[in-house]
């Protein structure tokens, strides 16, 4: 006998993934003048890009991989959610972000879905992203952001 909730969850799950791939990982650090050095000896590539986000509090540092981007994360001033992080948990992976399609529709969807998002509007991030995130507390305790290339 078929059932119906199978074959449609099965089918809900096999249509176009809105999340295309792993955009990159993003870890917070103490500082760029021990860490960057430390990642371009580790992935054995040069750091190709440092940026601020000054609405974030936080300046930015990109290692491409192979296709994997690696961000490093650094904090510009004691408020800023990325120094609450290195507070709270110390150095390490802060977000796993995830490259989408479309930003607005995903947010649409996840939010319908039942996650917490904590930008309901994307906002302006590093690299020439609008960037989203959602809460940890229901993605098992990985802050998830969302990011879309600006055309």
């Amino acid at each position: 006998m078929l059932n119906f909730k199978v074959l449609y969850a099965s089918l809900r799950y096999t249509k176009t993934n809105p999340m295309k791939k792993i955009e990159h990982i993003g870890i917070a650090v103490n500082s760029f003048d021990v860490s960057i050095p430390l990642f371009e000896k580790l992935l054995n590539t040069h750091c190709y890009k440092t940026e601020e986000v000054a609405s974030e509090g936080v300046k930015t540092a990109f290692f491409q991989n192979g296709p994997n981007k690696i961000e490093l994360l650094e904090a510009t001033s004691p408020d800023s959610p990325i120094a609450k992080f290195l507070e709270k948990k110390g150095e390490g992976i802060h977000h796993i972000a995830f490259d989408v399609e479309d930003i607005v529709a995903e947010i649409a969807r996840l939010k319908a879905e039942g996650f917490t998002v904590l930008n309901e509007v994307p906002k302006k991030g590093a690299d020439n992203k609008l960037v989203a995130f959602l809460h940890p507390k229901g993605t098992n305790g990985v802050l998830i952001e969302l990011t879309q290339e600006i055309a």
